[in-house]
């Protein structure tokens, strides 16, 4: 039987394990396990990346999304349009600050938001006459960016902000006429995640903030440190002068360690690893009738968080995954259910949705393993399997 892993943490530590213990004993030996040099080193190194004048980090990517909005003063009365198909806390921030997600269809192919969708929903919340449609959480969904130019239109025609949700992204790219843009700078502002399992993570919990906006990054940097006095930051009494609401929100020194010794081989090696394990199964599979393999658009890159697959139509997706697993090949399912379906909007504006392509994602999507150490031959047997547990 297979031992494959579904994002394989321990073989990507035996890769890079010198890099990582180096950056920990350092943090260790300092003792400065919060807000240490490594934290400053971090933000410095990921805002060249990404191209943008400020990263500000913070403890996870949830916290990220909320002090995003606060800084941007999102909060009660207002709506904020988020896809129906993503992680429970694009949809829950929103929520949490005060305002009232409403969510909206997302494309078959690439699972990101729907820009017809995404007006449509804008109109009819206008015409309701309840809400103020102030912003949109464009959401990088499995790793490819989101329709970057057809969602820019509608925010731009309806003056909404827009803030892309990264934490799956982080590493992908759009390319058009004016050149080539990270992940992470398509919005006007970005947050990511250094969850474990994301296309960089660390070994807990971490998040960041990306701005090109002097003031909104002290804000956020504010925020993220119970509203400190953003006109002192560096002084060390700031965090005792509060002048504003905030969260405890600080990215652990040793977590940033972790991430510098992750990023080299991240962005020279694991990227361009990662794509073609994904071409792999895309070449393995395309030839199994029935299901729908995830498609990148042309100018997108994809650091491929996931790759999600439709399985076909009729299929009983449980004994497949019970299949594969008896053989020793994990998957999951992101997402079992639509986000206005979530017990937590029950009763609400929220609850208010026509996402038929949510739906049906949602009954038919399987995730396969998928990181940049896969070799060919457990590729090879994962589609092997799969394609006889389909029959």
């Amino acid at each position: 039987m297979a031992n494959i892993q579904f994002r394989d943490l321990q073989r990507q530590y035996e890769h890079i394990k010198d890099q990582i213990d180096s950056r920990v004993s350092s943090v260790v030996t300092s003792s400065r396990f919060i807000s240490g040099p490594e934290v400053k080193e971090l933000e410095s190194v990921l805002a060249e990346y990404v191209g943008v004048k400020h990263c500000i980090t913070c403890a996870n990517g949830t916290d990220a999304i909320s002090i995003a909005l606060m800084a941007h003063g999102v909060g009660e009365g207002d709506a904020v349009f988020v896809p129906d198909f993503t992680f429970f806390s694009s949809g829950e921030c929103p929520a949490t600050v005060g305002a009232t997600p409403v969510f909206v269809d997302v494309d078959d192919e690439t699972y990101n938001m729907n820009p017809v969708s995404l007006e449509a929903a804008v109109e009819a919340v206008i015409k309701e006459g309840q809400y103020k449609p102030k912003a949109v959480v464009a959401v990088d969904l499995f790793g490819q960016p989101f329709d970057v130019p057809a969602i820019k239109a509608v925010c731009k025609k309806y003056d909404l902000l827009l803030l892309e949700d990264g934490a799956q992204g982080f590493g992908g790219s759009y390319k058009d006429d004016s050149g080539v843009r990270m992940a992470c700078s398509l919005g006007d502002i970005a947050t990511t995640s250094f969850f474990p399992a994301k296309p960089l993570g660390c070994y807990g919990d971490g998040g960041a903030i990306f701005t090109n906006d002097d003031n909104i990054a002290l804000l956020c940097r504010s925020i993220a440190v119970h509203g400190k006095d953003t006109q002192n930051l560096d002084d060390p009494n700031a965090k005792y002068n509060n002048i504003r609401l905030g969260l405890n929100s600080r990215l652990d020194t040793l977590q940033a360690g972790v991430v510098l010794g992750k990023f080299d081989t991240f962005k020279d090696e694991e990227l361009e690893g990662i794509n073609k394990v994904a071409d792999k199964y895309s070449q393995l599979l395309g030839d199994v009738s029935g299901i729908k393999l995830p498609v990148v658009k042309p100018g997108m890159f994809s650091s491929w968080a996931q790759y999600t697959l439709q399985l076909p139509e009729g299929a009983d997706r449980a004994a497949i995954q019970k299949r594969l697993k008896d053989d020793g090949i994990p998957t999951n399912i992101y997402y079992i259910k639509p986000m206005h379906l979530q017990g937590a909007f029950a009763g609400t504006r929220s609850a208010v949705a026509t996402c038929p392509i949510t739906e049906k994602l949602c009954k038919t999507v399987l995730c396969l393993p998928i990181h940049p150490y896969l070799t060919d031959s457990e590729i090879e047997l994962v589609a092997a399997k799969l394609k006889e547990a389909i029959g």
